[in-house]
């Protein structure tokens, strides 16, 4: 009799997580099928191309630089499209500049910038550029490094 009470309370407790757990589950969205033909082939093979040198991107409030923000950037990319990106990095970086200034002017890089949907954002922006100035051989932008250093004024 003594174990029947922990036991009744343990299966109540499982069963209110289990039920709370599915509760909360963040919905699956389907995919469209303009999302599914974006997607790159999964069975093909890729490759990393970091890009060379670091992005250094201004944070500007009220016309003054405030901080600087360091990124070090790689491309995912089909294996033997990595030359590609090589060949064609000033226009990457230039289309990347853009979009990481536009970033800034909307204060991206301000406050806890490191939160998942802001660097979701950033990275589908990034994705997005990276796709025009190359090709769609380009399945991912990876942030290698990311560092905010804050301007005493």
């Amino acid at each position: 009799m003594k174990l029947i009470l922990p036991l009744v309370l343990a299966l109540i407790g499982i069963g209110a997580g289990v039920g709370a757990g599915l509760t909360l589950r963040p919905a699956t969205e389907a995919r469209s099928t303009d999302e599914m033909a974006d997607a790159p082939d999964e069975t093909a093979t890729s490759v990393f191309a970091r890009l060379n040198n670091q992005f250094v991107v201004p944070v500007v409030v009220d016309g003054a630089v405030r901080s600087l923000v360091v990124l070090s950037l790689s491309l995912e990319v089909d294996e033997g499209a990595e030359n590609d990106v090589y060949d064609r990095e000033p226009r990457i970086r230039d289309a990347f500049l853009r979009v990481l200034f536009e970033h800034a002017n909307l204060g991206g890089f301000e406050g806890p910038f490191t939160q998942t949907d802001l660097l979701e954002a950033l990275r589908r922006n990034l994705l997005a550029a990276a796709r025009d100035a190359v090709s769609s051989t380009v399945r991912d932008v990876l942030i290698i490094e990311i560092v905010r250093q804050d301007v005493q004024i």
